[in-house]
């Protein structure tokens, strides 16, 4: 399997998302990595160095990778191989737009806000499952983000989803919002 590679796990991690720009037939997509937390506080455990092994964390005696869970696995050659959902990845790959408004829900100053692993929409307060993309409460509950199909090697993140080509790190720099979202959402950040 090959694919670009796109940045480290680790920075996804520590910055708590990451974003870059792509190409789709004649359109360009923001996309956006989150760390995948199966633990509801957000996957943070102390006793590890605040990483959760069981989605694909550190661990120390296996050589720092959780196999089961998206890390190297040598049967494969080293592939944590795409499955529609990414189940095991340490990290998922989502199009940086709400499914209920266009909003972005990566932006460049504040990368996007987490919570209870869960993405917060920062105009309505729509909670989507970093891991699965679903939106169970707010305005866009019942809708799912769409995926990009991405790949873990080596502490490294590749886009592997054929419909798109990497264009660059980051967002442009103008999405169409005036000066951010008017939030209308009973929750602060």
């Amino acid at each position: 399997m090959t694919g670009y590679r796109l940045t480290a796990v680790e920075t996804v991690l520590e910055e708590g998302s990451w974003a870059f720009t792509a190409r789709e037939g004649d359109a360009d997509r923001e996309v956006f990595l989150v760390p995948c937390a199966d633990e509801p506080d957000g996957g943070v455990d102390e006793a590890d160095g605040g990483v959760d092994e069981p989605d694909g964390g550190v661990d120390e005696a296996d050589g720092g990778v959780d196999e089961p869970d998206g890390g190297v696995d040598e049967a494969d050659g080293g592939v944590d191989e795409p499955d529609g959902g990414g189940d095991g990845q340490p990290v998922r790959a989502w199009i940086n737009r709400c499914t209920h408004e266009d909003q972005r829900l990566h932006r460049e100053e504040v990368g996007a806000v987490t919570r209870g692993g869960s993405v917060v929409c920062p105009k309505h307060g729509s909670a989507f499952d970093a891991c699965e993309g679903s939106c169970d409460t707010g305005e866009a509950a019942g809708t799912t983000l769409r995926s990009i199909d991405i790949a873990v090697r080596d502490g490294a993140v590749f886009l592997t989803d054929d419909d798109l080509t990497y264009l660059y790190d980051g967002l442009p720099d103008d999405d169409g919002d005036d000066d951010g979202p008017a939030s209308s959402s009973h929750l602060t950040f």
